[in-house]
């Protein structure tokens, strides 16, 4: 079952539950999509693999599955990360 994770990790905005704006990898990283659109290019990070948007949890479950409450808040570090995303920007992540 997804964490569905309350922030994204580079920015720390908040993605609730409802948020249209929140975007995972297979790993369920957890970030907004404009990092997503405009810092990461579809390049995760911590894993390399590409997002996706994160389904929300039906309503009527979250009191018996509540969503994670635990922040992951790790800023990307700029230059470490452009070895990783000139590594993967131009490849589908598919073919990853």
């Amino acid at each position: 079952m997804l964490e569905i994770r309350p922030t994204c990790e580079n920015c720390n905005v908040l993605l609730p539950n409802s948020s249209k704006d929140a975007m995972i990898c297979t790993f369920e990283c957890t970030f907004c999509k404009d990092c997503v659109d405009n810092i990461l290019h579809n390049v995760c990070p911590n894993c390399g693999g590409g997002f996706t948007k994160r389904p929300s949890r039906p309503s009527e479950l979250l009191e018996k599955y509540p969503v994670s409450t635990k922040v992951v808040y790790r800023p990307i570090d700029k230059e470490m990360f452009n070895e990783l995303l000139q590594k993967y920007r131009d490849i589908d992540s598919r073919e990853r």
